[in-house]
């Protein structure tokens, strides 16, 4: 298994691990979300690498997009709750922010958050969270 994906395992399943609400990896977008919430992974973009030579190093920022969604109440809140699962992510984040040694470091941006409403389904809350991980490789297909 490739670093990037092995750092991308690791991220999912201390996510999996710390919050209440189910996390899907590269999922389809929900029409219905559980009331505990819901945390969609996406795996991101690596960007182009900073290479260091004698032995070749390329470091990577990887930017891994977490999207979170939450049911908008009938009487128009939601707010807390979405605001609580923010908090629980970022809570799970700071568990292991080297993700057992395989990263470097782990930083989360400020959320973005809105509204949405597909037909048919029931309005929901949601955020945008985009996760830095930084990691070095000697080879990025294999390493």
């Amino acid at each position: 298994m490739s670093r990037r994906e092995q750092i991308l395992a690791a991220l999912a399943a201390v996510l999996a691990g710390q919050l209440a609400a189910p996390v899907r990896r590269n999922e389809v977008l929900p029409e219905k979300v559980p009331a505990a919430g819901l945390v969609i992974m996406r795996d991101g973009e690596p960007g182009e690498p900073d290479i260091t030579l004698n032995p070749r190093t390329e470091f990577y920022a990887h930017r891994v997009e977490l999207e979170v969604y939450v049911p908008r109440d009938p009487s128009g809140g939601g707010e807390s709750a979405l605001d609580q699962l923010l908090g629980a992510i970022g809570t799970a984040l700071r568990v292991d922010e080297t993700l057992g040694g395989l990263a470097e470091n782990l930083t989360p941006s400020a959320p973005e958050t809105g509204a949405l409403a597909l037909d048919g389904a029931p309005p929901m809350l949601t955020a945008r969270i985009i996760v830095t991980i930084e990691y070095l490789v000697s080879d990025p297909l294999t390493a």
